[in-house]
């Protein structure tokens, strides 16, 4: 394998943008974002889209491609970056592929179980009787078809519960029966780069970016996307506290404090998720040379 997939993994406000743009020039190459967000168009301040000139200064992928309006799944990020790859290797021996998106990496370096796609009617219907019924009746409806799955999914989740009862109405088999959680072999060799931060300077970083955040704009971002706040997409840090505030629930104030708590408790996630997998190799975002020198050394060693 003379291709190498050079990940760049790490909690949200660590730094990931700036060193992986000049990883990328030091090996003449792309970005592809694994960012479940960072796709959406309508999303820009609230995901910490890259700067107009870092876009420009290398180029990037799976960075406003999409619609909050379109369904991208972990497995439709897996086939389009897949197919992305593909094309890439053709002109270039190493890529990079850069975000905090847990399930996204992981299905794109293992990759998921090849569930069918859902009827877009049936999707629908079951959207609107979770609109109509809530998450509470889903769930219960999932414990009937599936109750394996319910006893391991994350009950207040609700796009994978409602996913799940999708596959088993749509299949007409459990949802559990249909995941092999297989390793899947892929043609590229993987090097994985975890960076990380003292956690005090990590949450002082975070706080300061949702400050940030709000003098460029957050609200009104939010507001233009409050009619949609039942997608899945939005129901992400940065928004969803913001809609509360629109809906008179709470007032401002406690809207940025709750972005800021919630985005502090979502580093910690990424992290405990990421430092389950023995292949990282984990830097401060302030080793470049130590990085660039660590991926030269797998790459050379593996070839």
């Amino acid at each position: 394998m003379s291709k190498t997939l050079i990940v760049i993994l790490g909690p949200t406000g660590v730094g990931k943008t700036d060193i992986s743009i000049n990883i990328a020039k030091h090996f003449n190459t792309v970005i592809s974002s694994s960012d479940s967000r960072q796709v959406y168009r309508e999303m820009s301040i609230g995901t910490a889209v890259p700067e107009k000139e870092q876009l420009e200064a290398v180029q990037h992928h799976f960075i406003h491609t999409h619609s909050i309006h379109d369904y991208f799944s972990s497995w439709e990020c897996e086939q389009q970056t897949l197919e992305l790859l593909s094309n890439l290797y053709k002109e270039k021996d190493e890529v990079l592929l850069v975000g905090g998106s847990m399930m996204y990496i992981d299905a794109i370096c293992n990759g998921i179980d090849e569930i069918p796609t859902i009827d877009p009617e049936l999707r629908d219907q079951t959207f609107k009787r979770y609109e109509k019924e809530g998450l509470e009746a889903m769930q219960m409806e999932l414990k009937q078809l599936d109750p394996v799955f319910y006893n391991q999914v994350d009950l207040k989740n609700a796009k994978r519960v409602i996913h799940a009862v999708e596959v088993c109405l749509m299949t007409g088999k459990a949802y559990s029966e249909l995941r092999t959680n297989s390793r899947k072999k892929r043609d590229f060799k993987i090097v994985k780069i975890g960076l990380n931060r003292d956690r005090s300077e990590l949450y002082e970083r975070i706080n300061h970016r949702v400050d940030v955040m709000m003098e460029e704009g957050l609200e009104k971002e939010a507001k233009a996307l409050f009619k949609y706040r039942e997608y899945n997409s939005l129901n992400t840090v940065g928004y969803k506290e913001l809609f509360e505030y629109f809906a008179g629930e709470i007032d401002l104030e406690k809207a940025v404090e709750l972005i800021k708590r919630n985005s502090r408790r979502y580093a910690k996630r990424q992290l405990s998720w990421f430092r389950r997998d023995a292949e990282i190799e984990w830097f401060h975002p302030d080793q470049e040379e130590e990085v660039i020198h660590y991926i030269e050394n797998r790459i050379t060693k593996e070839a």
